[in-house]
């Protein structure tokens, strides 16, 4: 029978097409807080790191009560990067609403995620939104839309998706882009309408997949699913269906209902209910929980391979200790372990040494969120440069490629192309976007786009919008991709950068430091304006003299320094290199501090390679 009183949906979109600000105003207009109720903006993102880059990390469920009716909505992230938790989630839902810009359009996370809800043959509503922006071309954004879908090989009844114009902002919305009511009925009435109502089975032996994995200090792991059939109850005995085809029994400890943004704890849940338990040690994604007289797994969930892999080691430079609170290989073991709970595209493989790891993402997104919770809480760390993962598939030595879209100002093209060259992006499309702005679409290795953002935005003056995606694995490139074509200046000495000593080395190139900034031996301190590395000496100071200077009183104007951020420092890692990570600093280093042991270590490099 179908349980006509819910609708389960996922919202997915491009990152900032709105999504979350349209959750908000969902939660809002269906009455679920109180009229003196604090309430935030982007509620969904809970997040730091999410509130500060506006984007979805996490995937997160809430559930709103609209007339009989309660709509269950997963707030899925929009970057390609977290698409482990996208894939999934297509599991527990029945329609997707689909949210596009009324002026950007389709983008490649937009063609990434619809890609998923398709093939799994879910109901899509499209809401065009930002309909109130200036330039916004709701008309051809439709049509791209229904292009995008045949592309996608929709089936006849997902080509007919309805359409909502809306501003979420501004919390209205409509059937025709200038006839807007003063609220999202519209919206709600199209949910309930066009997404299907679950089918449910409240007699037949319980069903339930995890599909998401929550985390508590005290409750330990939390699955997250739909129940498909048959009712769970609290204190229940469940025989639990492992990935690797065993299967052991075990006791809800807790069971969880959703309610606007909380969890709410509940005696029991029927099909078709979206639900968190807690109790069962170990539960992993994918898991099926079961009737112990009669278990039956669902079919197991794919879960995207990780396309990128660092080396975490324990900070060993000079500086090590003085800013962070765990700085010790037990604690930075037990953080990346603890990571692996809660997310299932990670991976941590341990090495000969005890002091370093391997971490595997999908991409340098995923990673760089995981380093900058981890320095957050007060961990000290160094890593090395991002490496894609090649894999051996029949035999052939493949590596990942990415599907890259460019929008930029016509005047940038030239630059762009010439840049994308020596990266080994082959083009697929190019399309006139009108305002003077074009899109271009490129097939790149994943190998090519590690360091190419901040190249990017310099060649675009800041004007140009880079979005990528994984494509596929293909043959390996034999030929060097990428990388960073300059050298770098590497200080010689330990101590404290002066105003004399950094105008000293300033026509060398870009510095990093600014004067007071504590440096060490082998401390990257610039870029160099050629392709060799440099040793030189910022911490020089100016010898006192009893002679009087006849320049003494002119000024001298000392450049800005280039202040890396964190994915900054990431991409611009070279091989020999580490990049220190404390709560309180980002240095970029070598690997081997003194010049003598680098120049060894080059040699036999050298050596090996030639041998090879």
């Amino acid at each position: 029978m179908k349980r006509d009183d819910i609708r389960n949906i996922a919202i997915i979109a491009h990152v900032d097409h709105g999504k979350t600000t349209l959750v908000d105003k969902l939660l809002t207009q269906s009455g679920i807080f109180r009229e003196n109720e604090q309430v935030g903006e982007r509620m969904m993102d809970s997040n730091d790191l999410e509130r500060e880059r506006g984007i979805t990390i996490l995937a997160k469920n809430t559930a709103v009560q609209y007339k009989e009716h309660i709509i269950n909505i997963i707030d899925t992230p929009g970057h390609a990067d977290f698409g482990g938790e996208v894939e999934r989630i297509m599991k527990m839902v029945n329609g997707v609403l689909l949210v596009v810009d009324a002026f950007e359009g389709s983008m490649p996370q937009t063609k990434f995620v619809l890609r998923k809800a398709l093939e799994a043959g879910l109901t899509p509503i499209v809401v065009v939104n930002k309909i109130d922006r200036e330039n916004a071309r709701p008309v051809e954004v439709v049509d791209e839309i229904l292009e995008l879908f045949i592309e996608l090989g929709a089936n006849d009844e997902q080509i007919e998706f309805p359409v909502i114009y809306a501003s979420a902002l501004k919390g209205v919305s409509g059937t025709e882009p200038n006839q807007l009511t003063e609220d999202m009925k519209p919206l709600f009435d199209a949910i309930i309408e066009h997404i299907p109502a679950p089918e449910v089975d409240y007699d037949a032996p319980l069903q339930m997949q995890v599909t998401l994995l929550d985390y508590s200090e005290y409750l330990g792991r939390i699955g997250i699913g739909r129940i498909e059939r048959g009712i769970l109850r609290k204190n229940q005995t469940v025989a639990v269906m492992k990935r690797e085809g065993s299967m052991k029994q075990a006791r809800i400890a807790k069971l969880y209902g959703f309610v606007g943004l909380k969890k709410v704890e509940i005696e029991e849940a029927k099909a078709g209910d979206i639900v968190a338990i807690a109790g069962i040690e170990g539960i992993n994604v994918g898991e099926t929980i079961a009737d112990p007289e009669q278990p039956e797994a669902l079919p197991l969930l794919h879960i995207d391979e990780p396309t990128l892999q660092m080396t975490f080691v324990v900070n060993n430079s000079p500086f090590a200790g003085k800013e962070g609170k765990y700085v010790t290989s037990r604690k930075l073991r037990e953080r990346l372990f603890a990571e692996l709970e809660k997310d299932v595209s990670l991976r941590v493989d341990e090495t000969d040494s005890p002091d370093a790891f391997i971490v595997s993402g999908r991409g340098e997104l995923h990673l760089s969120i995981l380093i900058e919770n981890m320095r957050r809480e007060g961990y000290e760390l160094q890593v090395s440069k991002p490496e894609v993962i090649v894999k051996f598939i029949n035999g052939k030595k493949m590596e990942p490629f990415e599907n890259l879209i460019i929008d930029i100002p016509e005047e940038h093209m030239g630059a762009v192309m010439e840049s994308l060259g020596p990266r080994k992006a082959e083009m697929l499309n190019m399309t006139h976007l009108g305002f003077n702005q074009i899109r271009l679409e490129f097939l790149i290795p994943s190998r090519g786009l590690i360091g190419y953002r901040t190249e990017f935005l310099t060649l675009t003056r800041g004007y140009g919008i880079l979005n990528h995606s994984f494509d596929s694995y293909q043959p390996l490139v034999h030929q060097e991709v990428g990388g960073r074509r300059e050298g770098v200046l590497v200080s010689s000495e330990t101590g404290i950068a002066t105003t004399y000593g950094i105008l000293s080395v300033e026509d060398r190139g870009v510095l990093f430091v600014t004067p007071g900034t504590e440096i060490y031996e082998g401390m990257i301190v610039g870029e160099h304006n050629r392709e060799n590395d440099i040793i030189v000496n910022v911490c020089k100071e100016k010898h006192m003299t009893n002679v009087r200077s006849s320049t003494k009183e002119e000024t001298v104007k000392m450049k800005a320094a280039r202040v890396l951020s964190l994915e900054q420092a990431l991409e611009y890692l070279d091989d020999d290199e580490y990049c220190e990570i404390t709560p309180k600093s980002i240095r970029l280093r070598k690997k081997y501090l003194n010049k003598s042991e680098r120049d060894k270590h080059a040699k036999q490099k050298k050596m090996e390679h030639q041998n090879a």
